[in-house]
């Protein structure tokens, strides 16, 4: 594994994980005491806002107020400007979850993370998540995305997006992000979904997590690392569709029905 895939391997969206492993709890697949620390990989998660508390709680609490809520009143919904898939409809939860780019759906409530980051007086960083809670608004059926559609959807975009990068000649200024979206044209290894999803569910989101880690470091490099401002927008629009095919993806995978 890459640099780049070791980065994005540790990189999987917090509201993903929180939404699979939340769903494999209400549904009998994993204990109440499996789903914090699958979530928070070791963080410190707080959040805010919950009904009947007046201060920050821990995750574990929340949870615990969430625990009468079945599998599919679970929804990991990831959106972004132009494109609201997933949302209730307009509202603070559908604001706060489009400014950070994920979110959960849990009933009639909602949650947005935020990551805050810490310095020491020694110089030492550390980050907390920050879950807000907001409501949902009321009798909201957010949209189904098949798995295998998504998992076509994916596949193309990814084919696509890796021909056209190395027409651009994107290994001259950026050879990680080439190299790790042409590894990710086959099968490889990557986050993991809780027990309770199909096969086709984990593979699909083994790759897709992987992808959107890869993609988000792609963000944070660019445009410093493009030759010219032309090339990174370029390159921006090339991902653009394998952006949303990702997405998708995710959303798909950790949305899907739940079997043994």
């Amino acid at each position: 594994m890459t640099s780049v895939h070791r980065r994005a391997a540790d990189r999987t969206r917090h509201a993903a994980r929180f939404v699979a492993w939340a769903r494999a709890w209400r549904a009998g697949f994993v204990s109440y005491d499996e789903v914090g620390p699958a979530v928070t990989g070791g963080e410190e998660h707080l959040v805010t806002d919950l009904p009947g508390q007046d201060w920050e709680v821990p995750l574990g609490t929340a949870l615990a107020a969430l625990s009468r809520l079945r599998a599919d009143d679970l929804r990991l919904v990831l959106p972004a400007p132009g494109d609201p898939r997933g949302l209730p409809g307009p509202g603070a939860f559908s604001s706060a979850a489009l400014g950070a780019g994920e979110g959960v759906i849990a009933g009639e409530l909602g949650l947005v993370p935020a990551i805050r980051e810490h310095v020491s007086g020694s110089g030492d960083t550390w980050h907390t998540v920050r879950w807000q809670v907001l409501p949902v608004q009321a009798g909201a059926h957010p949209e189904y995305i098949a798995p295998g559609e998504a998992e076509l959807d994916l596949a193309r975009e990814l084919n696509g997006a890796a021909d056209a990068l190395i027409r651009l000649d994107v290994a001259r200024w950026q050879p990680e992000l080439a190299g790790a979206l042409a590894a990710l044209r086959r099968p490889g290894s990557g986050a993991d979904l809780p027990p309770g999803f199909d096969p086709r569910c984990r593979r699909l989101y083994a790759r897709a997590a992987m992808l959107d880690g890869v993609l988000v470091l792609a963000d944070h490099n660019a445009p410093g690392g493009a030759v010219t401002a032309h090339e990174a927008h370029q390159r921006s629009e090339v991902l653009r569709p394998l952006r949303t095919a990702c997405r998708r993806a995710l959303m798909a995978a950790c949305n899907a029905p739940l079997s043994a």
